[in-house]
């Protein structure tokens, strides 16, 4: 699936996600509308999918809870960020639209 980011943010204006995206994608298009407990959902039934344990990490920093936030970003091979947990949301959904997220 092909897609820029400017169409996924501005897909978060719609009631239902874009046909087609990882789950991933989806955790973020729900957290990107502040639907925590449905982005939790869907990392969760996910946990062997690196991607998913990154966006996991994420939605544990936005709840505020830095340790188990810490936990998934090390099972995701990344580094905790420390900055502004959308401008994080923006680098994640960027990197993986454009498939480098690994």
């Amino acid at each position: 699936m092909s897609m820029t980011f400017s169409v996924f943010k501005e897909s978060l204006e719609d009631d239902i996600p874009p046909h087609g995206l990882s789950p991933a994608l989806l955790a973020l298009w729900w957290g990107g509308r502040s639907d925590w407990p449905a982005a939790h959902e869907i990392v969760q039934s996910h946990e062997r999918d690196r991607e998913c344990d990154w966006v996991h990490g994420w939605l544990h920093r936005v709840e505020g809870d830095q340790e188990n936030a810490r936990y998934w970003y090390r099972r995701a091979g990344h580094t905790m960020a420390h900055g502004a947990v959308m401008e994080e949301w923006q680098t994640i959904v960027i990197r993986l639209l454009s498939g480098s997220g690994y």
